[in-house]
């Protein structure tokens, strides 16, 4: 048990039945919703025979997007300014200015204020999401908070969003770890929820901070960093900082503006699971290993999306992917086929901004006027583990 928490190892469970005291008003609402989850299919998904598959497919028939909101972090550092700050270290290996950017295609990234936790800018991006949707928050269900970043080991990081939204005590919270897959996890356990009928409105947000896993890995290599130590890390100095939130709802509670989620396919390839392995003090990547490992796993990803979803790169009108670099996404396009003008990019000025990149790019793109009514637009991840979702939204 983590220290604590040993306590709860003595609690008791009540006997006593919560609808004791409950009126028969709410003695029926509950007779209700019971009767209308006991009669939906769990998740919208097809019959138990396509449950048996070995790939997870989710589909949707509910389910609306309501909004999607995004935070940038206000302080702009370029890769030349850590390069500055990398000075010691580069002239020792002898590497020429400009190596960070033409490595990877960052340019900047974004960092939080010094101090800035991931709830308070998750909580943020949420306040613009239920505002944005014109919902009561008291009538949301559910929060699902997907960051890497997290305030604490424990509490979760979804309690602390949770208190700063003033959200309704029967709405429960959470965190998913899933590395830069989480937020598309995190919409999939929504919507499952939705469209069940256990919830109207549910929640996904993060608050990615990458100030200080930056700041601790500039410092190590300037002590003892070698040309090995540098290609381990190399991963890390492009991470950027970034918030987002996106409010769901059944499609009976949506308005004429909302976003169909049409559902999602993953695969895992955890034989990989050693090829990125991070702290907050610190991430070791193989990165060449890490892109071809990931790069054939999101290939049988595409190949499932194209049988259960009916993609192909023709009919994608805009392709959202977690983005890691310039090499990582522009071999993403050619090893699957996509146009490249279809993918907006976000990484020359936010870097890898984790699981929050997904829902960046729909709101850049949406800001821009890249997405119109009706498009189809594919959200795809690959996350150290190896775990690669893909899912769609039409816009």
């Amino acid at each position: 048990m983590i220290a604590g928490c040993a306590e709860t190892a003595a609690c008791t469970r009540s006997t006593t039945s919560p609808l004791a005291s409950a009126t028969n008003v709410d003695k029926e609402a509950l007779r209700v919703a019971r009767m209308r989850t006991s009669l939906r299919p769990f998740g919208g998904l097809p019959p138990r025979d396509r449950w048996d598959r070995s790939a997870p497919f989710m589909r949707f028939e509910n389910v609306s997007i309501l909004s999607v909101a995004s935070l940038d972090a206000p302080n702009r550092t370029t890769s030349a300014d850590l390069e500055a700050r990398l000075s010691p270290f580069l002239k020792r290996l002898g590497f020429a200015p400009g190596v960070l950017a033409s490595l990877s295609g960052v340019i900047a990234r974004r960092f939080w204020d010094e101090g800035t936790a991931p709830s308070e800018v998750a909580a943020k991006a949420a306040e613009r999401a239920i505002t944005e949707a014109g919902v009561e928050r008291a009538r949301i269900g559910l929060l699902v908070n997907t960051s890497v970043s997290r305030d604490y080991v424990e509490p979760s990081t979804a309690c602390l969003v949770h208190g700063k939204l003033g959200l309704h005590p029967t709405c429960l919270n959470f965190d998913v770890a899933n590395a830069c897959l989480g937020f598309i996890n995190g919409m999939d356990l929504v919507a499952q929820s939705i469209e069940r009928g256990v919830i109207d409105y549910g929640l996904v947000v993060d608050g990615e901070s990458s100030r200080f896993v930056v700041d601790k890995t500039i410092e190590r290599l300037n002590a003892t960093g070698d040309a090995r130590a540098f290609a381990d890390h190399f991963a890390t100095l492009t991470l950027g900082s970034g918030a987002a939130a996106m409010l769901l709802s059944h499609k009976d509670l949506a308005g004429p503006e909302a976003h169909r989620y049409v559902g999602s396919v993953s695969l895992a390839a955890t034989e990989h699971s050693h090829l990125c392995r991070g702290q907050v003090d610190g991430m070791i990547t193989d990165g060449q290993k890490l892109l071809q490992a990931g790069l054939e796993l999101a290939r049988r990803t595409f190949e499932l999306a194209s049988t259960e979803l009916g993609w192909s790169p023709e009919v994608l009108d805009e392709i959202a992917i977690h983005q890691v670099s310039r090499q990582h996404t522009d071999k993403l396009a050619e090893r699957l086929g996509l146009d490249p003008s279809r993918i907006h990019a976000i990484f020359p000025e936010l870097g890898n901004v984790g699981p929050a990149s997904i829902p960046l790019v729909l709101t850049q793109a949406a800001e821009l006027g890249r997405l119109s009514k009706g498009d189809r637009v594919a959200l795809m991840g690959i996350g150290s583990g190896l775990n690669c979702a893909m899912a769609e939204v039409v816009w």
